[in-house]
């Protein structure tokens, strides 16, 4: 056990507290009655929420740019090294030195080889943005609803006092 952690000093079942308060007096309120939420702190939680769904849909967008922008280098890619090959084949008809010819088939597997890596790239880009939408569904499932009770309160939600929710 951490030596952080909150151990109870007694514990009392409910036939023992309603013991200690036979006499029916009333719990006084004041003390464990949770603070209400401030304008401020409201319209914080909001910017919060809205903020996270932006920036998530933000990246879930440029993901996306990323990987149409991906998709496009390949297919250059491929067309140069096609068009290096072709050199390479013009090259051999012309009588060139072979080395030229091997240069130009080296530049070829090279083109090859960025074709297939943007394409690699761009399905990790794919994943990401399944991933970015799923967060972003996610969140919504989560936490739309609250978001959208508590913009339609007139007087907020009454929240815990600070340091309530805390993880310890």
């Amino acid at each position: 056990m951490s030596e952080n952690a909150i151990e109870p000093t007694s514990v009392q079942t409910g036939s023992e507290v309603a013991a200690a308060n036979s006499d029916n007096t009333p719990v006084p309120a004041g003390g464990n009655q949770p603070a209400r939420m401030s304008w401020g702190a409201a319209i914080g939680g909001i910017l919060n929420f809205v903020t996270l769904s932006l920036r998530i849909m933000a990246l879930s967008i440029a993901a996306a740019l990323l990987k149409e922008q991906l998709h496009l280098l390949k297919q250059r890619m491929h067309k140069d090294a096609e068009r290096a090959r072709r050199l390479a084949g013009h090259l051999a008809q012309a009588g060139v030195d072979p080395k030229f010819q091997a240069q130009a088939l080296e530049v070829a597997a090279a083109f090859e080889r960025v074709a297939a890596a943007s394409g690699e790239v761009a399905q990790a880009a794919d994943g990401m943005e399944a991933s970015a939408n799923g967060v972003r569904d996610a969140h919504q499932a989560e936490y739309g609803g609250i978001h959208e009770t508590v913009k339609a309160l007139p007087g907020g939600v009454t929240q815990p006092k600070p340091g309530f929710n805390a993880v310890r």
